[in-house]
């Protein structure tokens, strides 16, 4: 692959879907209308084959050439956005090995849901207006993952944010959506505000914003560490706190549930593709800064492991079919900040940390983003009914729904051989590694691999009492599916069954078969390439908790289905604890939300009666003034002359007062 092509293809990715996005908001409303999605899916037919020709000719093409002869890239020149005094930017694309590999997971993912969206989106008033957001959304994440500084990341990081926002609230007539697009963007905005702190303690630090600049010169980050120990910490610590908002972690997890009033496929591209793994990806993009970190990985580890625990708790009394997958997407992206934190374990876990987060990030995305479209099928049918207490039995009148929602529950629950099974034990394998030792940092570990194993049991378990609820026992069907609820057309099913067939298959394929670490290895920061090993303790630990939650779930649900009602009334404190979250909204409200209204109020009346008054004052001062003036400009030529003789008699009497007393 040429160096021409190279690039021609890096400007592909994210130009195609700009492109469309353009196009669509011309002509969409009075042209294309009911067509609108061709270009959409066209454009990211053109993005997802430029991301494989990078991921597969590009990066291969140019391995063991890149600048310190490991680490290989392909780069794209754009244009010099910023030059003032010593800040450089330029909008430049970069794709190494770990961001081929995101930004081909982003478009295929993205890609399959645009057609799947077609028929869910078919009939909407909006649906122009769908495709064009979903067109800017997709590069917006793209440009994000192939930015080559931290200032064009943080821009894009703002543009996902507010694509989110537009599409979480696509149904802007609905209370509840605009509430909840408003909710996602606020919570976000906490967060944001530390990474925009940690990019200009960055440029304080290191007088550049480049990825090479900053994240490609050990020594440099080794002599800052030494000199400066706390300041590489807080850069890490504001990095991650943007994760934090960004991926939907605690304590700024709270988010996220909300989004579901968006349109399935909407819940499916952020749960799934973009947004929530912006997150990981950034953290495990700055590896070389937050190795130099190890107490700020600590903390990722910690942050991770109770929002997986969390979460996982949380999901398993919710009823909302999408809001239990809402809580899965927390737990799991608890997971890979959790692994992404091991890499405090010491160097040589660095590269099996970051692979395994990777490795679930991608995995994840397939089986997720099946599981919300499966949802959405059922919603489809169920005339957007999505409540499990108000249907069952639905694997008679649903059958690709009802399979293909299997796969993705198999995965989801660790299922020995399914993708998520492999990309777990991973995760399991580098927690199990940081943990060895007799340091503060491998006994806390210890405590997250017993975390990480809980929640795996919980995942399999709640992942299973949604599939049972919803596709087993009696067959009832709400009345607003009419006399016939019927399977989802082929334009919804198709997609589904694609990626049923990588949620269980992707993950043998890349993984044990040692294809997916030796290539990410090449990114910059890690080092290795080793052949994959088993880690058995592990895989059975999560083998054995993936069981067991699929048993239990059986049990309650199918084998003895009152048994769960007779739990929840046996153990009703903690029932209500879960059902309602823990408390956290109305936690985070009387903490965060009460105090900023009130701060809110204080502003508005000194506004309206301080700062206004002081305004309407000063606008006086000018009438006041021409009140005291007007009875001497008069048009007599004999007041202006006497006017004229005081100031000049005031005058002489300052100038010999000022002589007398020299």
């Amino acid at each position: 692959m040429s160096e021409a092509a190279r690039q021609i293809a890096l400007w592909l990715i994210p130009g195609a879907p700009a492109a469309a996005c353009v196009l669509i908001a011309l002509t969409g409303v009075r042209w294309l209308r009911e067509r609108s999605h061709y270009p959409c899916i066209l454009a990211l037919c053109v993005s997802l084959g430029s991301s494989l020709g990078v991921l597969l000719l590009g990066i291969p093409d140019i391995a063991g050439l890149g600048p310190d002869g490991s680490h290989p890239q392909v780069s794209a020149a754009g244009y010099e956005w910023i030059r003032v005094g010593g800040l450089d930017v330029s909008i430049r694309l970069t794709a190494d090995a770990m961001g081929a590999i995101m930004v081909t997971m982003v478009t295929l993912v993205s890609l399959l849901v645009a057609i799947y969206s077609v028929g869910y989106m078919r009939g909407d008033p909006g649906y122009a207006r769908f495709f064009a957001e979903f067109s800017l959304f997709v590069f917006s994440m793209s440009m994000l993952v192939l930015a080559s500084n931290f200032l064009v990341l943080f821009v894009f990081w703002e543009g996902v944010g507010l694509c989110s926002y537009l599409l979480i609230g696509f149904w802007y007539r609905r209370p509840s959506a605009a509430a909840a697009a408003r909710k996602a963007f606020l919570v976000n905005r906490i967060g944001d505000f530390g990474f925009l702190l940690g990019v200009f303690l960055i440029w304080g630090t290191f007088g550049t914003l480049d990825y090479q600049g900053v994240l490609g010169r050990e020594g440099v980050l080794q002599q800052i560490a030494q000199q400066h120990p706390g300041r590489l910490e807080w850069i890490c610590g504001l990095l991650f706190l943007g994760a934090v908002g960004k991926s939907a972690q605690f304590p700024l997890h709270v988010w996220l549930p909300d989004a579901m009033e968006g349109p399935s496929p909407v819940s499916a591209l952020i749960h799934a593709a973009t947004m929530v793994t912006a997150g990981v990806y950034m953290v495990a993009r700055c590896t070389p800064l937050f190795v130099q970190a190890p107490f700020v990985q600590l903390i990722v580890a910690g942050i991770g492991g109770f929002t997986a625990l969390l979460a996982a708790l949380i999901a398993l009394t919710q009823y909302d079919l999408k809001r239990v997958l809402a809580y899965s997407t927390v737990s799991q992206l608890g997971y890979m900040f959790l692994a992404l934190g091991c890499a405090a374990g010491g160097k040589e876990v660095v590269t099996l940390a970051v692979t395994a987060a990777i490795f679930h990030l991608f995995t994840h995305a397939f089986f997720k983003a099946l599981l919300f479209l499966s949802a959405g099928s059922v919603m489809h049918s169920m005339g957007d009914v999505i409540d499990m207490r108000r249907f069952s039995g639905l694997r008679g009148v649903l059958p690709v729904t009802h399979l293909t929602f299997l796969c993705g529950a198999l995965a989801l629950a660790g299922f020995p051989l399914t993708s998520g099974f492999w990309s777990k034990d991973e995760i399991l394998a580098a927690v199990a590694a940081a943990s060895h030792g007799t340091s503060l940092y491998a006994k806390s570990f210890l405590v997250l691999q017993f975390t990480a194993v809980v929640t795996a049991l919980l995942t399999a378990f709640y992942t299973f009492r949604a599939y049972f609820v919803t596709f087993w026992g009696e067959a009832r069907f709400p009345a607003e599916a009419g006399q016939h609820p019927h399977e989802s057309p082929p334009v919804m099913s198709v997609p589904l069954v694609i990626l049923a067939l990588f949620a269980l298959a992707v993950g043998a394929a890349i993984g044990p078969s040692g294809l997916f670490g030796p290539y990410l290895a090449q990114t910059r920061g890690l080092t290795g390439g080793e052949e994959h090993v088993v880690a058995w303790m592990p895989m059975l630990l999560g083998t054995a908790a993936a069981v067991i939650g699929i048993a239990a779930a059986w049990l309650a649900y199918v084998g003895s289905p009152g048994l769960s009602g007779r739990l929840a009334r046996v153990s009703t404190t903690a029932y209500n604890w879960s059902l309602n979250k823990f408390y956290w909204d109305e936690i985070f409200a009387a903490l965060v939300v009460r105090p900023l209204q009130g701060v809110a109020w204080l502003c508005r009346v000194l506004d309206d009666y301080l700062v206004d008054f002081l305004v309407n004052a000063a606008g006086r001062i000018p009438w006041m003034v021409g009140s005291l003036l007007r009875p001497v400009q008069n048009g007599q030529v004999q007041t202006y002359a006497l006017v004229m003789m005081i100031g000049l008699a005031a005058l002489l009497l300052a100038v010999l007062n000022a002589w007398a007393g020299g």
